[in-house]
């Protein structure tokens, strides 16, 4: 009779339990809903500053190209890269460190716009020197061999760029001499491109770091 008894008792209610299994689902999916939520809202927030950012830096392209397009139109200039060649015939005469002219005219329409570029980015201007593979002459004078050419042309261009308003702790001089030349030097052709000045942004090595140019 106890056993039959015992099978007669009521059972404990279920629904209490089954409620609160759903309140605890609905609490977790709550909580992973706000975290999918925030972490949308986060990327979007990425993505937009990425967005600007990018599109604040091709603007600073383009205002640097179109300070470039009237030389790079004629010639006198080139642009790969975000690397700005100039023609050593431009800049110098021929196994001279001393601007021409014309080479001086060109540095000062460009230096305002790269001033304004570093600026925004942060960022040291490399200037390199570049030579042919031939002996370097002067009438007056005998360089030691075109490294040392390329080592003063490089530094005649940073002066004239710190004359003309780009800051003197964000240039710097690098010399290369005969060395990556860009043509042959098997012709006079070649050896012209190869005699060249090439103007590059290069990040900082360390956070504000003061960069000048080399001293002699």
């Amino acid at each position: 009779m106890e056993d039959v008894d015992a099978a007669l008792e009521p059972s404990a209610p279920v629904w209490p339990v089954f409620g609160d299994l759903m309140s605890g689902l609905l609490g977790a999916f709550v909580l992973l809903l706000v975290a999918v939520v925030g972490v949308q809202l986060e990327l979007a927030t990425s993505l937009e500053a990425e967005v600007n950012k990018r599109k604040i830096e091709e603007q600073r392209r383009m205002s640097l190209e179109q300070a470039l397009a009237v030389p790079l139109a004629a010639g006198r200039v080139t642009l790969n890269n975000g690397r700005i060649g100039i023609s050593g015939s431009v800049l110098f005469a021929l196994s001279s460190d001393q601007l021409q002219p014309d080479g001086r005219q060109l540095l000062e329409s460009l230096a305002q716009p790269l001033a304004t570029y570093l600026q925004a980015r942060d960022e040291l201007l490399m200037v390199s020197g570049f030579t042919d593979n031939r002996v370097v002459r002067d009438g007056s004078r005998q360089f030691a061999d075109n490294l040392e050419l390329s080592a003063q042309r490089a530094l005649t261009v940073t002066r004239a760029l710190i004359d003309a308003g780009v800051p003197s702790a964000s240039v710097f001089a690098a010399a290369f001499g005969r060395e990556q030349p860009v043509a042959s030097n098997d012709d006079a052709a070649g050896r012209a491109l190869n005699r060249r000045v090439e103007i590059a942004p290069v990040p900082r090595t360390t956070p504000h770091a003061t960069t000048g140019p080399p001293r002699r």
